[in-house]
């Protein structure tokens, strides 16, 4: 299998999988008004074929075990961890992808991803702690304070735009209206983060020991409990959607060509940043990024994701001046945070 002999080219593959992260999403936006739960079936399945195409082509090539040969000799509790952590993440980034519906870009991944970094880095240094620990949690910290003040701006102009909609009517209910509350947003939010900071250091449990999986083999098995998992969450989601009415299976054969390939596209661009950093975490100790590290570099996929929502889709638009200061106060706690982080591993 082929992986990195420098701490450039590991660095190098996190920056990439921060881009794959922060991108895959505007999927879902171009995707117009097809639902996420349609969607995601596509995307499930396009998380798979990137992870088999991976295990067929750099899995395979190289010195070390090919990803058969991997799985032929590691454990089954190393294969349950893979498949568990796939699972955890799918029901992770389904509660995401309702949150992005819901709340929009700016919004889901700064609270929901910003709180997975935290939970992870934590996490993923007790397993295998590399980089200044002081660093580590400095960074942490400073992204606890851009999710909260990322709440508080989104807070604030749902309420705005409520006023607005609204109008001079003392009533919303008299107005016809029905007030649009943040509540919903955050709280989808916040549950996809708890869960997605979970699934990495789970991931980690299985590429420990001498039988352990290797970056492609795991991708690979991780890519099965996600496209499994999704029959299960995703049907939940269809009959009991967080907005709108329920969905039915047959509704999926009416999305156009093009929809169902943005779903396909979605999962392709996701795997490729969650096998870049697999594979960057995988390194040779001497020139690691290390795994804590470089699950937080890669969570800078919040700032690219926020930066798609403000500047592209203008999720903020209209907004007071003092939601745009807040949001500019998010944006900078985030660069903070994780600049701190990434400077950890060359700090002892």
């Amino acid at each position: 299998m082929i992986i990195p002999t420098t701490y450039t080219a590991a660095l190098l593959l996190t920056i990439i999988s921060m881009i794959c992260w922060g991108s895959w999403a505007n999927t879902t936006k171009l995707a117009g008004k097809w639902r996420f739960e349609l969607f995601y079936f596509d995307y499930a399945f396009g998380v798979l074929l990137c992870a088999i195409l991976a295990a067929a082509t750099f899995g395979s090539m190289g010195d070390d075990l090919t990803v058969l040969d991997n799985l032929a000799v590691t454990g089954k509790r190393q294969i349950f961890w893979g498949l568990l952590g796939g699972v955890v993440f799918n029901l992770a980034n389904i509660l995401l992808v309702a949150a992005i519906t819901v709340a929009g870009l700016a919004v889901a991944f700064p609270v929901g991803i910003g709180l997975a970094l935290v939970i992870g880095v934590v996490w993923n240094y007790a397993i295998n702690p590399q980089g200044n620990r002081g660093l580590l949690f400095a960074g942490a910290a400073l992204v606890v304070m851009a999710i909260i003040t990322d709440a508080i701006a989104y807070a604030q102009h749902a309420a705005q735009k409520a006023r607005e909609e609204t109008g001079a009517s003392p009533s919303p209910a008299a107005a016809g209206v029905k007030k649009k509350s943040p509540v919903k947003g955050i709280a989808l939010s916040l549950a996809s983060g708890v869960l997605m900071g979970s699934f990495y250091p789970i991931v980690e449990i299985s590429k420990q020991g001498e039988i352990g999986l290797g970056p492609y083999a795991v991708g690979l098995v991780f890519a099965i409990g996600v496209f499994l998992s999704t029959f299960v969450f995703n049907l939940y989601f269809m009959n009991l959607p967080v907005q709108g009415p329920p969905v039915g299976v047959r509704d999926y054969f009416q999305g156009t060509a093009r929809q169902h390939l943005l779903g396909v596209a979605g999962g392709l661009i996701w795997c490729t940043g969650t096998l870049t950093n697999f594979v960057a975490a995988s390194a040779p100790r001497e020139i690691n990024v290390g795994p804590a590290i470089s699950y937080a570099l890669g969570q800078g996929a919040t700032m690219i994701s926020a930066l798609w929502g403000l500047l592209v889709w203008k999720e903020f638009a209209g907004a007071s001046a003092k939601v745009k200061a807040l949001l500019a106060v998010m944006l900078l706690l985030f660069v903070a945070g994780l600049t701190t982080v990434s400077v950890a591993p060359l700090v002892r």
